[in-house]
């Protein structure tokens, strides 16, 4: 089932985002950087996303195991948990994101997160050539569906 994150929901919803943010960027992030992803702070990033306009969504099978947010046509914020992925939750959280967009459904993904690239791309999704800068020596690179 998927549900809206909401104030009654949204340390859940933070809960899933810290922990499967942190593994899937744990091969190219530093590790301090990795430990600043705390519950407390995604809470905060969730809720200040969702003041201004995204909108969060969680899916709960018994216990939340992913979400996913829509602005407009752009699909951000896709996180399973580890331990549940491969196992299609994270195709259903896009398939619903997918048909939350008014037009075109678009999303960035780390240039270096080739787990992301693979699976995004398996799903229909095909690169923009729009790219931009995160850091020094890190991009981002957008994808459209097609």
């Amino acid at each position: 089932m998927i549900v809206a994150v909401d104030k009654t929901n949204v340390y859940a919803a933070a809960e899933v985002h810290s922990a499967s943010w942190r593994e899937s960027h744990r091969s190219f992030c530093a590790p301090d950087f990795i430990a600043r992803h705390t519950p407390e702070r995604q809470r905060e990033y969730i809720g200040k996303k969702m003041r201004s306009g995204s909108r969060f969504y969680m899916l709960v099978d018994g216990v939340p195991v992913g979400i996913v947010s829509v602005t407009g046509d752009l699909i951000e914020d896709l996180y399973v948990l580890p331990e549940k992925q491969g196992m299609g939750y994270g195709t259903e959280l896009l398939r619903f994101a997918v048909e939350k967009c008014r037009g075109v459904p678009t999303l960035w993904i780390l240039e270096n997160n080739e787990k992301a690239a693979a699976f995004y791309r398996g799903k229909g999704f095909k690169k923009t050539g729009r790219t931009g800068r995160v850091a020094d020596g890190l991009d981002e690179i957008e994808f459209e569906f097609k």
